[in-house]
């Protein structure tokens, strides 16, 4: 459409321009008998207008040799998983969230799995967190598998554990999303914890509620 839409423009720039030197300098523009001085070539009136036509180009900026660009394809959530399972995070905080994963969501689909890392990154973004990733998971009372402030161990040899480094790399450089960014809490669908009923209930994935 965009493209229509300049071809539509280059047309009419082109006549405007020609009938501006038509006007101007009619002996240019005159297909007829020679001018005094020139020698008359079949060739020289196409030149002209081919010249014409190359400044509508350069006027407009079009680049009539470069193809309109392909649409971007959109990569599923199945194949970015793929793309960036690894055994190990790059940095501390790529591996706490990891672990939160791993721990908080290894056995839910891999759309539940990135939206617990995805409420670990509205929490650290929202103002109401820490700001550290490794904080907002080990802050008191608010992930059930911490335990004094820790983090229990991952099967590193697993491949749940390099589906959730995975998961932590996309959730990190936001290469998709699951969960609009101010859904901050979650449980399980087999309990029923009197905060839910204050909260907004914003989607179910596998056996977690989340709410903002």
């Amino acid at each position: 459409m965009t493209r229509t839409l300049r071809a539509a423009e280059l047309s009419a720039a082109t006549v405007a321009l020609f009938a501006a030197v038509s006007f101007a300098a009619p002996s240019l523009a005159d297909t007829g008998a020679p001018q005094p001085g020139h020698t008359a070539t079949a060739a020289a009136p196409q030149g002209y207008l081919a010249a014409i036509y190359a400044k509508a180009v350069a006027v407009l900026g079009l680049d009539e040799a470069s193809p309109p660009a392909a649409p971007a394809v959109q990569k599923s959530l199945d194949e970015l998983v793929g793309e960036h399972e690894a055994t190990a995070a790059t940095d501390g905080e790529q591996d706490c969230l990891a672990k939160a994963v791993y721990f908080e969501s290894r056995g839910e689909p891999i759309e539940g799995q990135l939206a617990v890392a995805e409420v670990v990154m509205n929490r650290a973004a929202s103002g109401r967190y820490p700001t550290s990733l490794c904080d907002v998971i080990t802050q008191k009372a608010q992930f059930s598998f911490i335990r004094h402030g820790r983090f229990p161990t991952p099967d590193e040899t697993s491949q749940a554990w390099r589906k959730a480094v995975a998961i932590a790399t996309i959730a990190r450089d936001k290469l998709v999303s699951t969960l609009p960014s101010d859904v901050l809490w979650y449980h399980a669908d087999y309990v029923a914890p009197a905060w839910g009923k204050r909260l907004t209930r914003t989607a179910q994935i596998g056996l977690h509620i989340f709410y903002s």
